[in-house]
């Protein structure tokens, strides 16, 4: 855990961890932790990060800084030891309460005082974001069938965001959080769907879940043993409402999270913007999973210069578009567009909602480009070009393209 800087230079602790962003107590580290300290203290394990200054030469002093929280260790959350004993020991809801808000964002103001950084627990924005906030669910997706529940059946709210990992902003000041390993929060513990499941179905539930990596046990969180919501057996539409870029307006803690389904259902690693010389705006994505794939998505309204003029749902409509590669090194992008390309109701997409819901599925259909686990992307600040970090493939050349059929019994990519 050690810091290594030049001589001459200091490293020092910003925050942490359990650190409280209010007036109320620190966490004291030796008890477990709980859900109403975890609410007012910074979330586990930093992920995306990015500074919203405050307008004009304030900005240079003072400023919302905005992180995600991609993941928690329940052991450490629970004061589990040791660590081992958590599979097999017997947990409350109370307890994965205190995980799920360990997860999120956290919205905090930092100033410079003296050439020192630090936390200001005054400043009435810093808030929480976690795993049971209740956020809104915008673009061609909210309302469909699929992203129904019993708790929720207008499939247009939803509670929480989970493992969020690289992050966007936009020209108008918002925060672009994505939604990576979720999957791993789920469990499909019957191998079934609320005790039916019709084998003779060609675009059943179930394929959908195994092409998104949902499995029995998911990542060993457990939460499916005392919150029924993460029981994908029971609740099937439930691993449907994640997965999506999550759009926060860090100075209006007043309005709810929104997850833009138009940009597509994936485990995504960011969302760089770009905006061209003659202001289309465009956000580049990539799948973080060996054998899945790199995205764009094009906004249909051009962006105005004026952040104050901006229409709201920008992210609500626009083309989703997945990237090929050929062999002679020029490439193209292909647009996921209901209708076109054989992504229509024989082939199991009914509307452009269930393209977006079944991302994955529609870029196989298309014969895009399995890469090797599309990281954090960058885009260079003068030309505009975009850099990705491909990490690792240790199944490349094991999902033959031929193999990824549109149904999603292949799974091109499953759990890291």
């Amino acid at each position: 855990d050690a810091v290594t800087v030049p001589d001459g230079y200091t490293a020092k602790v910003l925050i942490s961890w359990g650190d409280s962003i209010t007036q109320e107590p620190h966490w004291d580290t030796v008890s477990a932790m709980d859900e109403a300290t975890q609410l007012h203290c910074y979330g586990a394990h930093t992920d995306g990060m990015h500074y919203f200054p405050l307008p004009g030469l304030a900005g240079n002093n003072r400023g919302l800084l905005v992180s995600n929280s991609e993941y928690c260790d329940p052991p450490l959350v629970n004061n589990i030891t040791p660590a081992a004993d958590y599979a097999t020991t017997s947990i409350s809801l109370e307890m994965v309460r205190a995980q799920q808000a360990a997860h999120g964002v956290n919205v905090v103001m930092v100033e410079k005082k003296r050439n020192q950084w630090s936390v200001n627990r005054n400043w009435p924005l810093n808030r929480r974001i976690t795993g049971n906030t209740p956020c809104r669910i915008s673009g061609p997706a909210a309302g469909h069938a699929l992203m129904k529940t019993a708790a929720d059946p207008s499939g247009k709210r939803v509670l929480g965001t989970l493992n969020n990992c690289a992050h966007g902003y936009t020209p108008w000041g918002t925060y672009l959080a994505c939604e990576e390993n979720w999957n791993g929060y789920f469990s499909n513990e019957t191998g079934d769907v609320a005790g039916e499941l019709d084998i003779d179905r060609k675009f059943d539930i179930l394929k959908g879940q195994t092409r998104y990596g949902v499995v029995k046990g998911g990542f060993g969180y457990r939460w499916h043993e005392v919150d029924e919501r993460f029981r994908a057996d029971l609740h099937a539409n439930e691993p449907n409402r994640f997965g999506w870029v999550v759009e926060i307006d860090p100075a209006n803690p007043w309005k709810a999270p929104i997850k833009r389904t138009a940009m597509g259902r994936m485990k995504h690693e960011g969302a760089q913007v770009v905006i061209d010389r003659y202001n289309n705006v465009a956000f580049y994505m990539g799948d973080d999973e060996r054998n899945e794939y790199i995205y764009k998505f094009v906004c249909a309204k051009k962006w105005s210069g004026n952040p104050q003029a901006t229409d709201p749902n920008m992210l609500d409509q626009g083309t989703l578009y997945v990237a090929r590669f050929n062999a002679d090194g020029s490439g193209e992008w292909l647009p996921l567009v209901w209708g076109q390309n054989g992504l229509t109701p024989e082939n199991g997409f009914g509307s452009q909602a269930e393209v977006l819901i079944k991302t994955r599925q529609a870029a196989d259909r298309l014969g895009a480009t399995m890469v090797d686990r599309p990281e954090w992307g960058a885009a260079h600040p003068a030309t505009g070009e975009i850099y990705m970090t491909l990490t690792n493939n240790s199944r490349r050349g094991n999902t033959p393209a031929s193999s990824n059929k549109v149904d999603g019994t292949s799974n091109a990519g499953s759990s890291n």
